[in-house]
């Protein structure tokens, strides 16, 4: 097993689920209806937990513990795709940038449930449970208001996915650690992944009555490389200003 190519990739999911739960929390309060509002705010809770959960595989690892990893590193040490650090916009984007992502990520979890490194195996299997609930929700949303919406719900669920979807590729740009990753059969790669993703949002979207974009798939690369949007580092400024405060302390 390459242990730098495993602790990269445990990286890349932690940081994108760590991004993207604070991100769904910033509905909290202000969802269009109270469902939503609840729902997004538990979604948020349980990318938290997944966070955590590969962060502390890290720790298990060498690195540091889950806290520090997640509350003093800056935007050049994350590895977060570009996709989860948009502000959450109107609750179209929000909408379908949820279902793009969780696509994504059931996707990945069940593709990993048979990676030979045991430990993300055993979540994976864990994950791929919760995720579920995550794809549910979002492609019941995208088909009711694509094929069951008026006008206006229809073209804005467009809209947003003209928007989104160039974003979304930015999940699969891949690592130098790649062949790595094939090769001891870890995780099948992003190339796989991305595949696979293509097929099963193309079959949601079209059956919504909606259509995907022709689009350049590299546009948003670069924040698996650390070069990242004008948005994330105030979100970290943001999110961690509680932990800096006093890193010590124990609540």
């Amino acid at each position: 097993m390459n242990t730098e190519a495993v602790k990269n990739l445990l990286y890349r999911m932690a940081d994108d689920a760590l991004i993207i739960a604070h991100r769904n929390s910033e509905w909290t309060g202000l969802g269009p209806i109270l469902e939503e509002d609840i729902a997004f705010s538990s979604i948020a809770q349980d990318k938290l937990g997944h966070a955590l959960a590969l962060y502390t595989i890290l720790n298990e690892l060498g690195e540091a513990e889950p806290d520090i990893i997640a509350f003093t590193r800056n935007e050049k040490d994350f590895c977060c795709s570009q996709l989860v650090e948009y502000p959450i916009g109107e609750y179209d984007f929000s909408l379908v940038r949820h279902f793009m992502f969780d696509t994504a990520e059931k996707l990945r979890y069940e593709l990993l449930q048979q990676s030979t490194f045991e430990p993300i195996a055993k979540l994976a299997k864990k994950v791929s449970g919760e995720i579920k609930y995550h794809t549910f929700h979002a492609d019941t949303w995208i088909f009711q208001l694509g094929s069951k919406g008026n006008e206006e719900s229809k073209a804005r669920m467009q809209s947003a996915i003209n928007e989104v979807y160039p974003i979304a590729f930015s999940i699969f740009e891949p690592s130098s650690f790649e062949d790595s990753l094939i090769a001891d059969a870890t995780f099948v790669g992003e190339v796989e992944l991305q595949k696979r993703w293509v097929e099963r949002i193309t079959s949601i979207v079209e059956g919504a009555g909606l259509k995907l974009p022709t689009i350049d798939v590299t546009s948003h690369y670069g924040g698996r490389n650390k070069f990242h949007t004008e948005h994330l580092q105030p979100l970290l400024d943001e999110m961690t200003v509680v932990f800096l405060l006093d890193p010590s302390a124990e609540w």
